[in-house]
């Protein structure tokens, strides 16, 4: 039976996920009496809710008698460790792109890698239905990126499906709708070459991880050479150039959603083997007699680091299940196992960790996820990672893309040159104005937010690491202070209302609060505490007129990322189950 690999690239929300879908009901993978659900692949909470895809996954459909393994790829840079182990696994790429937005900054990540590794591109523009849509514009934009990229005359004699995947249509021509998807089925079986067959001894390289708590971690990776079988033993071979004896138990292919078990795998397919002690991602599972390790992948490295210590706070322990420097240190370090592009330092003090990841987002996601499973930590603010390169200081840049309409483009404009970014590109977009700047990473924390609040949340912000240049220099940005509650208890309306033309709160009347916690931002540039628990003397006169309505202007609510992107230096960020607080390291009331 032939095989068929393909990854599918796309920047974030351009439709990927929702393609994979309808590919899966074209395929009637699904048993029709059971609930139907959308975006079947991002099974996890975090993805559902941010809408974009973290984690790698496979799903296997059978089409004219050809097996097509479909492998699911991250759209966002900081999830780079993913993608690049990913790709290694297809002969060929999906390239999936907006029919109105073209290529963004995202997708020109993923799509080099792959051409690098020599895959064949197939390119889907999706949302032709659109309104304002240029799908032949879109084309020669897919070229052009292409072209820059350094592909071969191959590669870039690519062939082009439109369509809608919402609306469940492909064909070969944008102006001609038709009533189902299989044209795409069709150019993936016409344009991504056979999986080829290598004879020889077995050698399979392990790419992913899954877990099962009933036969432990199971290594997921496709066999470039040979057949694998179950109840054989073979090498493992390691990073450090050490081999490992060991034996399969049992072997899964990819079926549908799900996986089926199998006594032998041949060359091309992709499997899960269970049995397996003491493996790594990249590592090589080969044979026990002349065992050959097959080259691993460079992950890139990381830009970013923070420190993560335990909660010890007033409130500590209040809401979360696992507290104690013990649980942070080993789910920091079981993160390690799969999180390819992250890293973790353990410092002089017992209780903190430098954990060195891609970006903010990915840093996040992780802090993410452990609160959900009852964690509770402090992490500092995020510190980018400054490397000497021929004598000199060298910083992280990125390139950071801005779409916003022309009326408030200065706005954005001016606020990224503050944080000391030079425009590269500033050209029309539809009715929107198209910013390409660089930047220092650093620059970036922060920024986004700013962005969205100068263009009234109308600014598309996208942005990519590129390189190491020389460091720029310190930012000459106004900083507004703190400010910091002097006592603990209730916060009262009356205290609250008396301080609201001091500046911009974050807690609302009858808040616990503590000593040290930052409650608001002051308007001034200096630190200020103050008592938020005094309520009104009361005495038994009365009083002649009667007290002012208070006006109590909302909270400001923070999302996780801009917590992590507002603490100063000298600040922590409180991360419990339910709740997310700011404080001071040091406070003397």
């Amino acid at each position: 039976m032939q095989i068929r690999n393909i990854a599918i690239i796309a920047h974030v929300d351009h439709g990927k996920t929702t393609l994979v879908d309808k590919i899966i009901d074209q395929a009637k993978i699904l048993d029709d009496r059971k609930e139907r659900t959308d975006l079947l692949l991002d099974n996890n909470d975090l993805e559902r809710e941010r809408g974009i895809t973290i984690l790698s996954k496979n799903v296997s459909i059978n089409y004219k008698g050809t097996k097509i393994n479909v492998i699911d790829t991250p759209g966002h840079a900081d999830f780079g460790g993913e993608v690049e182990r990913v790709l290694k696994m297809a002969d060929g790429v999906l390239l999936l792109v907006d029919a109105f937005e073209g290529p963004m900054p995202q997708t020109r990540f993923v799509l080099g890698k792959a051409l690098e590794l020599g895959l064949t591109p197939i390119v889907v523009v999706n949302k032709v239905d659109k309104e304002n849509c240029t799908p032949d514009i879109v084309h020669e934009k897919v070229f052009d990126l292409m072209f820059a990229l350094d592909a071969t005359e191959d590669q870039l004699d690519f062939t082009t499906i439109y369509g809608s995947a919402k609306n469940n249509w492909m064909s070969t021509d944008w102006k001609n709708e038709t009533t189902n998807i299989l044209p795409l089925l069709d150019a993936v079986l016409d344009s991504i070459p056979e999986s080829p067959y290598n004879e020889g001894t077995p050698q399979m390289q392990i790419t992913s991880l899954d877990f099962s708590s009933f036969t432990g971690r199971i290594a997921i990776g496709r066999v470039f050479r040979g057949d694998l079988e179950v109840a054989k033993d073979y090498m493992l071979c390691k990073a450090d150039g050490t081999t490992k004896k060991v034996r399969i138990k049992e072997l899964h292919v990819f079926e549908g959603m799900g996986k089926v078990q199998v006594d032998k795998v041949p060359c091309g397919d992709i499997c899960a083997i269970t049995g397996i002690d003491g493996f790594e991602i990249g590592d090589t599972v080969a044979d026990l007699e002349n065992p050959e390790a097959l080259k691993r992948t460079e992950i890139d490295q990381p830009t970013m680091s923070m420190l993560f210590t335990i909660n010890n706070s007033p409130f500590f322990g209040k809401e979360g299940k696992f507290v104690t420097s013990r649980h942070l240190r080993d789910r920091l370090f079981k993160e390690l196992e799969k999180n390819l592009a992250l890293r973790v330092e353990t410092t002089d003090s017992e209780d903190k960790f430098n954990v060195f990841g891609r970006g903010v987002l990915h840093l996040s996601v992780l802090i993410e996820t452990m609160r959900r499973e009852g964690y509770e930590l402090q992490v500092g603010r995020p510190q980018v990672i400054f490397k000497e390169i021929d004598g000199k200081k060298c910083e992280p840049f990125e390139t950071l893309v801005i779409d916003v309409p022309e009326s408030v483009s200065s706005k954005a404009v001016n606020l990224v040159s503050l944080r000391k970014g030079d425009l590269m590109v500033m050209e029309p977009k539809g009715d929107l104005q198209h910013l390409e700047f660089n930047i220092p990473s650093r620059g970036l924390i922060g920024l986004r937010n700013k962005i969205l609040t100068a263009t009234s949340g109308q600014a598309i912000v996208n942005h990519r690491f590129s390189s190491y240049e020389p460091f720029k220099g310190e930012f000459t940005e106004e900083v507004k202070g703190a400010i910091i509650s002097a006592a603990a208890g209730k916060a009262t309306a009356y205290a609250l209302d008396r301080l609201q033309d001091r500046g911009k709160f974050f807690i609302d009347p009858n808040d616990e609060i503590y000593i040290g916690q930052v409650i608001g931002e002051n308007s001034k540039s200096d630190d200020m505490s103050v008592n938020l628990i005094k309520g009104k003397q009361l005495t038994n006169m009365r009083k002649s007129g009667t007290d002012d309505a208070m006006k109590i202007f909302p909270k400001i609510d923070f999302s996780l990322e801009e917590c992590m992107e507002y603490i100063k230096g000298d600040e922590y960020l409180e991360v419990t189950p339910q709740s997310l607080r700011m404080r001071k390291i040091k406070f003397k009331a």
